[in-house]
């Protein structure tokens, strides 16, 4: 045999192996077949844990002409036979102790009926923060491990902190879509990178690229739900406009229910996976006026927010969501166990305080009640195509614990106190009274009533260390297969245990590889033990759970908790946060075997149990990526990150263009800059839109009015700064320049800011201060149209297309004006501004 002969029959016979292999490993997946084998109805289930499934051999015969061949179909993919169709529901910012089943004043009837249907969980957690906990509970692993120690807006270049999924960690979409599933997401999407949200993509880690076939929702922490900026897929879509009394919370619940009948018409037996996570009860607080009224009738918290602390409880003692000798936890004094934070009693504030705290609260409980009603919704449609038997749901109740981010005084523009503005309560009762809760306000309630509903645990969202910020009340069933309905589980659980839950039911097996790329083991432990009924009091299988978030930690084992003490107030995030969180930290110490709410702190009395629980955390960290710790805020807020904009000082755009996400937009904040645009106008005049970012509750604009060049800064919706040129701009060419110059260096400082056309200045204003942080993030970046809400609802509405000839905009940036002390504190932990490269 000639050598290259030998070199063919042994590249043949290498194939032929690893072809045997392969068709070895594609027989031994054939685990259920159904329907003639060949035909167009044949199905298969595989062993599924090489995703997607190699090809197998094909069965027919194929000679030199189709009459004398033999067609084989390879099977449809479908799931094991008695896998069930799974309903994950997930509400957002919402206490332990503010849903009515565990315990608050507040109906939640549909997640009462789950509960009665099934099982009610008491010791369940999340991470404390909205993306890291949905990151954790769409793939099974620890936040870090994916990527989302934070929330994507702090995103840094370290693996367990970059907003990045990685790709050895599919999510369960991905998993139960190449099992068969039809796989769909509805409603918050914080697990896209917010420097990946423009339309250019990429597209991988959006909802489409992580399993999941179809999306309806929104990308990003919040957003409004009368004008949300909202997706199909990854298409932006506009359906409230001229719509009045439109609202997302509503119109999600319609498309998720119009999706299952669309998909049952189609294929009655598909299976289906559905994720329905609704903005409510994150802020703003958007509820529409019916349900606002509906609360308001039922005058819940009218005695303040101590003696509700006190009915949820009582309430909770008597439904037995928490053992009979459970310890409410202190009310904060300012003491040192409390991080120094106090907040005031009921009983110390004014008669027009409570009217507009108890104004604020209102709106936030039907917020929660219209949420649960449109859940039920949902979970009525699986009942009424008659599945509701064969569906598992899982209803959690809150990604962290009620938010503090209301501040003190709660506020009508989230906007405004992200950037450090207060507004007095007699503003609050003057101005936005009447208005709260509508298309008018961007609303957050009094932190107090937050810490209220985190009872009967202290602290809140934000802070991992401590059970306020991340216990969770937790409903599952599975009619006529959980046996012991409106039964209550008292093991200690976590978000990372949904998706081993849902395999184990379903019969699929965590995958080993997919696309050729080996998976990361799942870390979480399912919790279908629990299903039984004789398992009632068996002790837990999650032994051991860390938690970290901003450099706060915790670490649970076999019933004890050891735990940092909070060093700043969550709703402060400009604070001064330990210079060595390492070890500049207070620790405290639980056996919550026998203080099951954290009242009792036993560092001081057993040193050697928080030394070992210590190092313990220390494992767990270099396990998962947790390392390095970093307790900033506002410098990871302003950190720099990989987008189309990093580094850019001049921005071009030629054509009209909106949907443009502010991570993917020139910032023009803390600095100079100028805006020019080339328009043509005709013989009939024109206006509309030139160039806007942000909108109602903060942002800025230019455009032609009437046929008046006008500039304006909205100031998070508490003044208005206005330009406007004296005379219309005749037919014809021109530019229209607005040009700002800073009184920096510093955050939010003002300026002097001159509106040109053609290089001749028409108005001219001094503006005492700017927006020093962000501006309104449910917004775009848009050239020549407005989408989502004005800037000033007084001079236009959207989507105010301008009716000229738009040649060129660009907005030119100066480099960034921070002062000395600004720029140290963005240089902590190696982070910088985004202007700093500018």
């Amino acid at each position: 045999m000639s050598g290259m002969l030998r070199k063919s029959y042994g590249l043949l016979t290498l194939c032929m192996v690893v072809s045997t292999i392969l068709l070895t490993r594609v027989a031994a997946h054939a685990q259920q077949s159904t329907g003639t084998p060949c035909s167009p109805a044949a199905t298969e289930t595989p062993d599924s844990k090489y995703l997607p499934t190699p090809p197998g051999e094909f069965k027919g015969e194929i000679n030199l002409n189709a009459a004398q061949s033999k067609p084989c179909w390879p099977p449809r993919v479908v799931p094991p036979k008695d896998a069930p169709n799974v309903l994950l529901i997930m509400t957002d910012d919402v206490g332990f102790g503010a849903p009515g089943t565990f315990g608050g004043v507040i109906p939640t009837p549909a997640l009462d009926r789950v509960a009665q249907m099934g099982l009610r969980y008491t010791q369940f957690h999340s991470t404390a923060l909205c993306s890291p906990t949905r990151g954790a509970l769409i793939t099974g692993r620890n936040h870090h491990s994916v990527g989302f120690g934070v929330i994507s807006e702090l995103s840094t270049g370290f693996p367990g902190y970059n907003s990045i999924i990685p790709s050895d960690a599919a999510t369960i979409g991905e998993i139960l879509k190449e099992n068969g599933y039809a796989t769909s997401w509805f409603g918050k999407d914080h697990n896209t990178p917010a420097y990946e949200a423009s339309q250019l993509g990429p597209f991988e880690q959006w909802p489409i690229g992580m399993g999941f076939q179809y999306f309806y929702g929104f990308v990003g922490g919040d957003t409004s739900q009368w004008e949300p900026n909202l997706f199909r897929n990854t298409t932006a879509i506009y359906p409230y406009v001229g719509k009045p009394g439109w609202n997302l919370t509503t119109a999600m619940a319609d498309d998720a229910v119009q999706y299952l009948q669309q998909m049952n018409d189609l294929d009655p037996q598909k299976k289906f996976f559905l994720y329905y996570v609704p903005g409510g009860t994150h802020a703003p607080h958007h509820p529409t006026p019916e349900w606002i009224e509906k609360i308001h009738n039922m005058h819940l918290f009218d005695n303040g927010w101590n003696a509700l602390r006190e009915q949820i409880f009582a309430n909770q003692k008597k439904l037995g969501v928490i053992p009979p000798d459970a310890k409410l936890t202190a009310w904060p004094d300012g003491g040192a166990q409390f991080g120094g934070v106090s907040l005031p009693k009921w009983e110390t504030l004014s008669p027009d305080e409570k009217k507009m705290y108890i104004r604020q609260v209102e709106v936030y409980a039907a917020y929660l009640a219209y949420t649960d009603y449109e859940i039920g919704r949902v979970i009525k449609a699986v009942e009424d195509l008659g599945k509701l038997n064969d569906t598992l749901i899982v209803y959690i109740s809150g990604d962290n614990g009620s938010s503090a981010e209301g501040t003190l005084l709660g506020t009508p523009n989230e906007v405004a106190s992200f950037n450090g503005v207060n507004v007095p309560v007699a503003d609050q009762l003057k101005y936005f009274y009447d208005a709260w809760g509508s298309e008018q306000t961007y609303p957050h309630m009094n932190v107090a009533w937050t810490w209220a509903f985190d009872t009967p645990f202290k602290w809140t969202k934000q802070v991992a260390s401590h059970f306020g910020g991340t216990r969770q009340g937790l409903a599952i069933a599975w009619p006529g297969h959980i046996k012991d309905a409106g039964g209550i589980r008292t093991q200690f659980h976590h978000v990372i245990d949904i998706v081993p839950t849902i395999l184990e039911i379903t019969g699929i097996p965590a995958p080993v590889m997919i696309d050729g790329i080996a998976q990361r083991p799942i870390e979480g432990v399912s919790m279908a033990y629990t299903f039984d009924k004789a398992n009632t009091n068996v002790p837990s299988r999650h032994g051991t759970q860390y938690f970290e978030m901003v450099a706060l930690r915790a670490i649970y084992h076999d019933g004890w908790v050891a735990a940092t003490t909070p060093y700043r107030a969550p709703w402060d995030i400009t604070a001064s946060t330990p210079a060595d969180p390492v070890n500049g930290v207070k620790w405290e110490l639980y056996n919550i075997s026998k203080d099951w709410t954290e009242s009792n702190d036993l560092a001081a009395s057993n040193p050697d149990k928080l030394r070992d629980l210590q190092q313990l955390f220390w494992v767990e960290a270099q396990k998962y990526r947790v390392l390095p710790l970093d307790a900033s805020a506002l410098q990871r807020l302003m950190t720099q990150r990989p987008s189309a904009v990093a580094g850019r000082t001049e921005f071009t755009y030629t054509s009209a263009v909106s949907g443009i996400p502010t991570n993917s937009a020139p910032s023009v904040l803390d600095k100079s800059y100028t805006i020019t645009a080339e328009v043509e106008v005709s013989n009939s005049g024109a206006e509309g839109m030139l160039v806007t970012q942000g909108g109602r509750f903060g942002g800025y604009a230019l455009y032609i009015l009437k046929g008046k060049p006008v500039f304006t800064w909205n100031l998070v919706d508490l003044k208005r700064v206005r330009w406007e040129g004296a005379e219309a701009l005749s037919p014809g060419k021109h530019t229209v320049t607005f040009d700002f110059k800073s009184d920096g260096p510093g955050l939010g400082k003002g300026g002097l800011g001159l509106l040109l056309v053609d290089g001749k200045q028409v108005a001219s204003q001094q503006m005492e201060h700017t927006v020093p942080l962000t501006l309104q993030w449910d917004e775009t970046f848009d050239v020549g149209v407005d989408t989502g809400t004005p800037v000033d609802d007084k001079d236009y509405q959207v989507p105010f297309a301008f009716t000229g000839k738009l040649d060129k905009v660009t907005v030119t940036l100066k480099p960034s004006q921070l002062s000395a002390e600004d720029q140290r504190k963005l240089d902590m932990n190696g982070q910088r501004d985004n202007a700093a490269s500018e």
